[in-house]
C-alpha cells in the first residue's frame, strides 16, 4: 500500500538520526554548494543595485556624453579613443540648443584622460589636506541635469561664472573631512594653491562602492573660473536632461548633432560615446554574469559531490531495507509507491541541506556585510529559491537510480534476504 508523503519524510529523517555522521558528510557537498551560490549572488545583488542607485542618483532621464563611451571598461582603452578630440562647451550649447528633446544640458571642464604626468589635484585648508579629489568646472545647470542637492548654502550663479568668481561648492567627503560639526560656509579653501571660498556643500550620493572614487570628493567651481585657472584643462564631459519618456529621442538627436560637428564620416563609427545609468547597468549585469557562470561551475562541483553522496547513501539504504521493502511489496505496494518513497527520502536529505546551505549563505552575506560595508551585500529572494531548487533537484536526479532498483527487487527474494 502507498506511503504518504508525509511518512517518506519522517522514514528520511529517521535514516539521518540513524546514521548522523554519514549523513552529514554526505549532504556536505550541498550545503557548500547552495551557500556558494547564496554568497555569490548576494554579492552580485548587492553591487548591482549599489551601482543602479549610484547611477540613477544622477538622474534617470540623463544621458552622459564624453568622447569615449562613458560606463564600466574592461581592459586598456585604444590609442584611437585616447587620442580623440575633446567635446566641448560649444557642443554642449549646441545640444541644449538644437535637439528638441533635451530638456537641459551641462558641460564639465578638467584635465585630459591619461595624460602622462597624470594631472592630481588636492585640496587644502588649514592643516589638513585632501588627494586625488574630482575638480571641475561647469555650469549653474549642473545641480538640475545631475541632480546634485545641497546640504548647506547654495550652488554658484551665472553671475559668479560670467565674472569669474573664486567660489567653490564642495562634496560631502570633503566637508567632513575640512569641517565637521563646523559651517564650512564662507571658509577659504585652497585647490591647488588657488583659494576659492566655500558657497555650498552637496549631500551624500547613494551608493557605497564607488563614492571613495569621485561622487563625494567633489570640489565644483564656475567653469570660466576654472578655465582661467586651469588653461591646459580642456577635456569636457557632457550631461544632458532628456524631457520624460524622451531618452532615445534625445539620445538620437544628440548622436546626428555630434557625428556633424565632429565630420565624422557617413560610413564611419561615433568617435564619442553616449550612456544612460540604464546603460551602464546593463553593462555591470553583463560583466558580473561571468562572475555568476564562474559560481554556477564551483556550486555544480560541490552539488554534483553531493549528489553522488546521496546516490551512495540511498544504495546502502535499499540494501539495508531489502526485507521492507519486500514486506511492503508483499501487501500490495506498487512500484512506483516504492519509488516514490525512495526519491522522497533522496528529496528530502538534499532539501535539508540546501537549507542549511542557505543559512549559511544568509549568514556570510550579514559578515561581509558588518565586516566590509562598502562591498554591499544583499541575499535576493530567488536565489534563495534556486537554492532550494537546486538542492531538492539533485536529490531527485541522484536519487533516481536506487529508487528504481528498490522498486524492481523481487518481493519473494527481498523477504528471504538476510
Amino acid at each position: 500500500m502507498p506511503l504518504p508523503v508525509a511518512e517518506n519524510v519522517r522514514m528520511a529523517l529517521d535514516t539521518l538520526r540513524s546514521h548522523k555522521l554519514r549523513s552529514f558528510l554526505t549532504l556536505l557537498g550541498v550545503i557548500v554548494g547552495t551557500a556558494t551560490v547564496i554568497t555569490v549572488s548576494s554579492i552580485i545583488e548587492g553591487l548591482r543595485r549599489d551601482v543602479a542607485d549610484y547611477l540613477e542618483d544622477y538622474g534617470t532621464n540623463t544621458l552622459f556624453i564624453y568622447k569615449f563611451s562613458p560606463g564600466i571598461h574592461i581592459g586598456r582603452l585604444s590609442n584611437e579613443e585616447r587620442m580623440r578630440k575633446p567635446l566641448t562647451l560649444e557642443d554642449m550649447e549646441a545640444i541644449a540648443e538644437s535637439c528638441p528633446s533635451v530638456k537641459r544640458a551641462v558641460a564639465e571642464a578638467f584635465y585630459r584622460f591619461g595624460m602622462q604626468p597624470p594631472h592630481v589635484d588636492n585640496v587644502r585648508y588649514k592643516g589638513h589636506e585632501v588627494f586625488q579629489v574630482e575638480h571641475t568646472g561647469t555650469l549653474p545647470v549642473y545641480q538640475d541635469v545631475l541632480n546634485a542637492r545641497i546640504a548647506q548654502g547654495r550652488f554658484f550663479t551665472d553671475a559668479e561664472n560670467l565674472h569669474r568668481a573664486s567660489v567653490a561648492v564642495i562634496g560631502h567627503d570633503i566637508g567632513e573631512a575640512f569641517f565637521l560639526n563646523q559651517d564650512a560656509l564662507g571658509k577659504t579653501i585652497l585647490v591647488n594653491g588657488v583659494p576659492y571660498q566655500v558657497v555650498g556643500v552637496l549631500e551624500k550620493r547613494k551608493g557605497q562602492f564607488f563614492r571613495d572614487e569621485s561622487a563625494d570628493k567633489q570640489v565644483l567651481v564656475p567653469y570660466h573660473t576654472y578655465r582661467k585657472n586651469n588653461p591646459g584643462a580642456d577635456d569636457h564631459f557632457i550631461g544632458a536632461e532628456a524631457y520624460p519618456g524622451k531618452m532615445g529621442d534625445a539620445e538620437d538627436e544628440i548622436r546626428t548633432l555630434l557625428r556633424r560637428r565632429r565630420n565624422v564620416p557617413y560610413n564611419k563609427p561615433d568617435n564619442f560615446g553616449i550612456s544612460s545609468a540604464e546603460q551602464i547597468v546593463e553593462q555591470f549585469k553583463d560583466i558580473t554574469g561571468a562572475i555568476a557562470l564562474a559560481m554556477v561551475v564551483i556550486s555544480s562541483i560541490g552539488l554534483l559531490v553531493g549528489g553522488v553522496g546521496v546516490m551512495n547513501i540511498m544504495l546502502v539504504s535499499v540494501t539495508e531495507r531489502t526485507r521492507e521493502i519486500g514486506v511492503r511489496k508483499a501487501i500490495g505496494a506498487r512500484k512506483r509507491d516504492v519509488t516514490w518513497q525512495f526519491l522522497t527520502e533522496a528529496m528530502t536529505l538534499t532539501g535539508i541541506g540546501g537549507v542549511i546551505g542557505i543559512l549559511i549563505g544568509i549568514s556570510l552575506s550579514l559578515l561581509i556585510n558588518a565586516l566590509a560595508p562598502k562591498l554591499p551585500s544583499v541575499v535576493p529572494a530567488w536565489a534563495v529559491a534556486a537554492g532550494v531548487m537546486l538542492a531538492v533537484s539533485v536529490g531527485l536526479f541522484f536519487g533516481v537510480y536506487p529508487a528504481v532498483k528498490a522498486a524492481g527487487l523481487d518481493p519473494v527474494e527481498a523477504l528471504r534476504y538476510e
